[in-house]
């Protein structure tokens, strides 16, 4: 995936637009990505609204995974634990995102939440579920391949007569 298809991955997503979330940088285990704090993000009392950064900290996992998987991969979030250390109440918020473990079905990220000076402001672990499966070529699963590729089935619920 090229820096370019990250960037517009991760504005087409409408709420990221709306929030302004932008790449920063490229890792080799994650992306750092930034908001710019705008008086429309703010919370009553004047600083950041806490939901910016966890919604930072989850476009961070989600846009690491896609570059991991050069886009082919749906996920999807399934848990997300933010814990947040200081206020920001202007500039830059960033989200530095390290993908920790990569399973088949689920995949870990933390994110590290700093200010434009440095500062930790926060640090969150945000779980994705991949929707699809890898690809699978069933030439490559032999006279398995039957018992080895599931079959799509769909689950009904038998309605109840009184």
């Amino acid at each position: 995936m090229t820096l370019r298809q990250l960037r517009d991955s991760l504005t087409s997503v409408p709420f990221n637009a709306l929030l302004g979330m932008r790449l920063h940088r490229v890792h080799r285990d994650g992306i750092t990505i930034y908001c710019t704090l705008r008086n429309d993000l703010r919370n009553r009392t004047g600083v950041a609204h806490g939901g910016i950064a966890a919604a930072m900290a989850d476009a961070a996992v989600g846009g690491a995974i896609q570059r991991h998987f050069g886009g082919s991969r749906r996920s999807t979030t399934v848990e997300l634990k933010i814990n947040y250390f200081l206020p920001v109440m202007e500039g830059r918020i960033f989200a530095r995102s390290h993908l920790l473990r990569i399973g088949s079905t689920l995949c870990v990220g933390s994110v590290d939440l700093t200010d434009e000076d440095g500062r930790a402001i926060g640090t969150a672990i945000v779980t994705y579920m991949f929707i699809n499966p890898p690809a699978v070529r069933t030439s490559d699963l032999g006279s398995q391949a039957s018992a080895r590729v599931p079959s799509a089935r769909r689950v009904t619920r038998r309605s109840r007569r009184k």
